[in-house]
């Protein structure tokens, strides 16, 4: 895939990064879908594969689960020039998540300590938790369907619902829902 960036379309995705960084409340992770919606569907600058080996690659390989924001970046470089424009779209897209929200969360931990026995700061942190599962439920769903939200694939959601019920229900450990899905797809039963 090759498109051609002008320097206004660096600059938008600088821009765009900045504004998801001041969202991603839970984690870059949870600003995916707009990520998908931004990057893929409206200015197809990647494919849906590409984005979700992105996000597959970087939370399978070790260190911050912020990485698959720099694979994005690596590919939209990539997709427009080769590995001297990959550099810079990878520093663009990192700089751009990181920087608003690592100074907001500097700025507002300093301020919470500070006022940790207000009723606001207390509610605040409660109001948070339903907005920050939702927003992981919309990634999941994105990275699951990709661009095509069809049940035709049928055994795929049943063993994803299984595994929730089974996580949520259960203290079995990840690792065997891991290897059941790995012999599930080996034996082409998914």
């Amino acid at each position: 895939m090759l498109i051609v960036m002008s320097g206004a379309d660096w600059l938008a995705l600088f821009v765009h990064f900045m504004s998801l960084s001041l969202l991603a409340v839970g984690g870059a992770i949870t600003t995916a879908p707009d990520m998908h919606r931004y990057l893929v569907d409206s200015q197809h600058w990647m494919t849906d594969p590409q984005f979700n080996a992105s996000i597959a690659i970087a939370q399978a390989a070790p260190g911050p689960n912020v990485l698959f924001v720099a694979l994005m970046g690596w590919n939209v470089g990539m997709n427009a020039g080769g590995p001297p424009l990959a550099l810079a779209g990878l520093a663009v897209t990192m700089v751009g998540i990181m920087l608003p929200s690592t100074t907001l969360t500097y700025l507002a931990a300093s301020w919470g300590h500070r006022n940790a026995d207000l009723r606001a700061v207390r509610a605040f942190k409660q109001g948070m938790a339903p907005i920050v599962i939702a927003l992981l439920v919309a990634t999941g769903w994105i990275l699951a369907t990709g661009s095509h939200y069809d049940f035709k694939h049928w055994p795929l959601w049943a063993v994803t619902v299984a595994s929730a019920l089974l996580v949520w229900r259960t203290k079995l450990h990840l690792l065997w829902l891991l290897g059941a899905g790995a012999a599930l797809g080996w034996f082409g039963l998914v």
